[in-house]
């Protein structure tokens, strides 16, 4: 178990973590942004809680993927078993929304185009692995179990 969280953990900050936090401060420091403005508006509260919510998502798919998938969000040491409960009754991929709700956070922290931008391209990515690669591979491994599934619960929401 203790070597289950370690890979997660690892994982995390290599594949989400680049996601969702180093390329995010890149675009916003290449741009000039402050990090943490001085004054905080509306748009700054709504961007955080959208952060703080998307975080929140991630962290709970996460524990999940160790106590009940028994394996990684990675593609390279996937889980052993279907998750079906949790997040997963009402989305197949709520990992990748959690991420997403991250980005979206921070484009309106930082009142960002790029940033928008960047989500609008990663969604797309995330799109294109998910069906290309990500449900073949559940479909092979899970079969009868992944269709089952597939046929209660959307993609998305």
């Amino acid at each position: 178990m203790l070597s289950l969280l370690f890979r997660n953990l690892l994982f995390t900050i290599l594949q989400p973590g680049v996601v969702v936090v180093l390329l995010p401060y890149l675009i916003i420091r290449s741009r000039g942004y402050d990090l943490l403005p001085r004054e905080l508006s509306a748009t700054h509260y709504l961007g955080g809680a959208l952060i703080v919510a998307g975080g929140l998502v991630m962290a709970t798919c996460i524990m999940r993927f160790v106590t009940e998938g028994k394996g990684t969000i990675s593609p390279i040491d996937p889980t052993k078993k279907l998750i079906v409960r949790g997040l997963y009754r009402y989305s197949r991929n709520p990992m990748y929304l959690g991420a997403m709700l991250i980005l979206a956070g921070e484009s309106i922290f930082w009142w960002s185009a790029s940033l928008a931008l960047y989500a609008a391209i990663v969604f797309l990515a995330f799109n294109l692995f998910i069906i290309l690669h990500e449900e073949p591979r559940l479909r092979r491994e899970f079969s009868s179990e992944y269709d089952d599934y597939t046929a209660k619960v959307r993609r998305w929401i």
